[in-house]
């Protein structure tokens, strides 16, 4: 459950992965702080999808937890989410943004490089997303989103998201940065680890080592 007043550092973003089951995920918000959950299809059908979405979104919210649906604006409207991420070009995020950000978040992925993410910052998403769902099975977090995450922070001011490691201590790399955002998803819910504790042990952590962010 998230305190009235967010903590002024680096925060964690949830992504659920593949598989994970509806009870496991919303264990989590019990471990502390937790901005927000991006929900990715993650090969389900659309029937399927909106079902699994919507047992989630209401136990978020009312644990302060924004829920973000990744790349179906339909399923996100109906399940009355906070937000929609998207993997887009920039023609196809503005038109999104457009239609969109008046109602609900929208944010930006899949940028590879530098000149790709100013291209798609130029059309002013909520966030951009440094990293891919479901790769963070390495210890460490990839070093081009953690050099991508920090050259953004210091020039950009929409904030980002960085995809963190598989080890829960990455989190503490990723808020090195500067990021706003540290995206956690097998450190929290791969198998064998409590996801309230998991949580907990993350915010502990930022706590302890992240930088202040200026208001």
């Amino acid at each position: 459950m998230n305190d009235a007043t967010p903590p002024n550092r680096c925060r964690i973003v949830l992504i659920a992965p593949s598989g994970v089951p509806v009870d496991r995920i919303t264990a989590a918000f019990d471990g502390g702080d937790v901005a927000s959950l991006i929900l990715p299809e993650n090969g389900m059908d659309e029937a399927s999808f909106q079902a699994f979405a919507e047992r989630i979104v209401p136990a978020a919210q009312a644990a302060g937890v924004a829920v973000i649906i990744a790349g179906d604006t339909r399923i996100a409207g109906r399940v009355q989410a906070d937000g929609i991420h998207v993997e887009v070009s920039k023609a196809e995020l503005a038109e999104t943004i457009e239609h969109f950000q008046a109602k609900m978040t929208v944010g930006a992925g899949g940028a590879k490089t530098r000149d790709d993410a100013l291209e798609l910052g130029e059309a002013r998403p909520d966030y951009i997303f440094f990293g891919r769902f479901g790769y963070d099975n390495k210890p460490e977090p990839h070093p081009r989103n953690l050099s991508m995450g920090e050259w953004w922070a210091q020039m950009i001011q929409i904030p980002c998201i960085v995809e963190a490691g598989s080890d829960l201590a990455s989190v503490e790399t990723v808020a090195a940065t500067g990021a706003e955002f540290v995206a956690l998803s097998s450190a929290v819910f791969a198998d064998g680890v409590d996801p309230k504790v998991a949580i907990a042990r993350a915010n502990a952590l930022l706590d302890e080592t992240a930088p202040r962010l200026e208001d």
